[in-house]
């Protein structure tokens, strides 16, 4: 992005935007990081780029909360909470996650609210 660095940012695509912000996010090296669909407008070579970059962040003892409507980056949470109209109405770790599909049992039903 160095190359746009004299640009305003009405001159920038979507996904430019969304790198530059969550670049922004990362300039104060938070603890925790509050992550909203951190790859959307991106491509998927950049959505990988920023996961791969969260993944790494976590694994240096971050913590990062995001939210994600893709199951692709979704699945790599340790920990997922699905939300349905404002309530809880799943809570799983990757474990539990790991075990329901290799048993088959992965598909996803919306039942009662967690409480």
């Amino acid at each position: 992005m160095a190359h746009r660095m004299r640009y305003y940012p009405s001159q920038l695509s979507g996904g430019q935007k969304q790198r530059v912000a969550v670049a922004r996010a990362l300039a104060g090296n938070p603890s925790i990081l509050l992550a909203d669909e951190p790859t959307g407008n991106l491509d998927l070579r950049n959505g990988e780029a920023v996961m791969s970059l969260l993944s790494r962040l976590h694994a240096e003892g971050r913590t990062i909360c995001m939210v994600t409507h893709d199951d692709r980056f979704g699945a790599m949470a340790e920990r997922t909470v699905r939300l349905l109209d404002g309530h809880i109405v799943d809570e799983s770790t990757h474990q539990q996650r790991l075990a329901e599909s290799e048993s088959g049992l992965d598909q996803y039903s919306l039942g009662e609210p967690v409480q």
